[in-house]
């Protein structure tokens, strides 16, 4: 770590290639076969990690034109890709339908109906969807509840149960399935067994209720990692099993639907490192803090914004000193916020200027969810480390590009 913060300056993210393929690996022996990953490229839409995943075996959920694009150029196979999102524009929709992918992913009755116009107007039909349902269950264990309640996401199932002419009446798209996402960061896997138990057996009978053939069922994922010291990680074994005695039976009454388990945070956040350098170590009221050259800005998931305790993520100090004694210190970043907080009395070696710190279990959420303009810092250089070899993916913006879009009105001219 120490030379490649050297080599391409802080603050900085790293991800491990070797763990990307290790946690993919264990967790696909584990599953049964009949259930696809899809990688979630909202977790780190960076053009290489989403190009080793798929290198696995991983298909991509994606969510906007520009992770369409990314998961295109990256390789991915456009029927191995799935768009969803609830607020999918026309250029969008004709941007999956001119890709030809696996399936969009339609979360509302009137995104069905101009998705069907759009079709019409490129003389286009027989373009596949899946209905994303909001089902009336909900579920427990989740840290983000993103199904069985009231959202933003996916057609409430009562509404759906109620539409079958209205689906009956399309002439363009062909329903081939359903797609359901009830929550993230789930750690019990008893949790997740459960929820796609429901989900199968939701999907089985609105296929068979509304008339449409089950060609494909997304029973979601949202699998967590334990990043506090009050967490334990998923116990995969015990997963594994669970879900295939629920899988098993539903593939022998559906052989020919294909099943997709959709993963973003679990697949890269423990491959990830965010390196930052401390500045300044100073004292404010009996308190040691570590002013670092990066915070917020680049991790909000660490900062905790939006939670009502702060929590760390593990910390480790990369100085050679780092067996010394242990004190305590709040290491934060550099932006003018009391909030930015990257580590609240973290027990940590004695910590000096000029010292790397590393936030640990950073794959995913860091740059993709942080405000990286704020203060104008922009976002960080990112490396992957694949082969033995450190190999830079997204270069740390300058000032010229923060800038480069930016337009000087001549005030003079324009009050003249």
């Amino acid at each position: 770590m120490a030379d490649l913060a050297e080599e391409y300056g802080t603050p900085l993210f790293v991800y491990d290639a070797d763990v990307l393929a290790n946690t993919y690996r264990t967790l696909r022996g584990l599953l049964p076969a009949g259930a696809d990953i899809f990688y979630s490229l909202k977790a780190n839409p960076n053009i290489s990690v989403c190009a080793l995943l798929n290198s696995f075996g991983t298909g991509a959920e994606v969510s906007s034109y520009a992770e369409l694009a990314t998961a295109l150029r990256a390789g991915v196979d456009p029927g191995d890709i799935i768009f969803l999102g609830p607020g999918k524009d026309e250029r969008e929709l004709t941007a999956c339908v001119e890709a030809d992918i696996h399936a969009i992913v339609c979360e509302s009755l009137d995104e069905l109906d101009l998705l069907d116009s759009l079709l019409a107007a490129a003389k286009r039909d027989d373009f596949p969807v899946l209905l994303r349902v909001n089902p009336a269950f909900d579920s427990k264990g989740s840290g983000l509840a993103m199904g069985g309640k009231p959202r933003q996401f996916g057609i409430d199932e009562a509404e759906l149960r109620g539409s079958k002419h209205r689906l009956a009446a399309l002439r363009n798209v062909r329903v081939k399935g359903v797609h359901a996402y009830m929550g993230t960061r789930f750690l019990n896997h008893e949790d997740v067994v459960e929820n796609t138990r429901r989900i199968l057996a939701t999907a089985e009978d609105l296929a068979g209720q509304l008339g449409f053939p089950l060609e494909t069922v997304d029973f979601g994922g949202g699998l967590g990692v334990a990043y506090f010291d009050n967490e334990k990680d998923l116990d995969l074994d015990a997963l594994g099993a669970g879900l295939a005695e629920v899988i098993t039976p539903f593939s022998v009454r559906n052989p020919d639907c294909r099943m997709i388990m959709e993963l973003g945070r679990f697949l890269t956040a423990t491959a990830g490192t965010y390196v930052v350098r401390a500045r300044y170590v100073k004292e404010s009221m009996g308190e040691s803090f570590v002013v670092a050259d990066g915070g917020t800005n680049h991790h909000m998931a660490a900062v905790g914004v939006g939670s009502f305790v702060k929590r760390n993520f593990p910390v480790r100090h990369l100085e050679d000193r780092a067996a010394g004694a242990s004190r305590s210190y709040s290491v934060t970043g550099p932006l003018c916020t009391p909030n930015d907080v990257v580590a609240k009395k973290v027990h940590l070696p004695e910590v000096r200027p000029g010292d790397l710190l590393a936030v640990e279990r950073s794959g995913a959420y860091g740059p993709t969810a942080s405000p990286g303009l704020f203060l104008s810092h922009g976002f960080p250089a990112e490396v992957l480390v694949h082969g033995g070899r450190a190999h830079l993916i997204r270069e740390r913006d300058t000032t010229e590009d923060l800038l480069a879009k930016q337009h000087l009105v001549d005030l003079r001219a324009a009050s003249a």
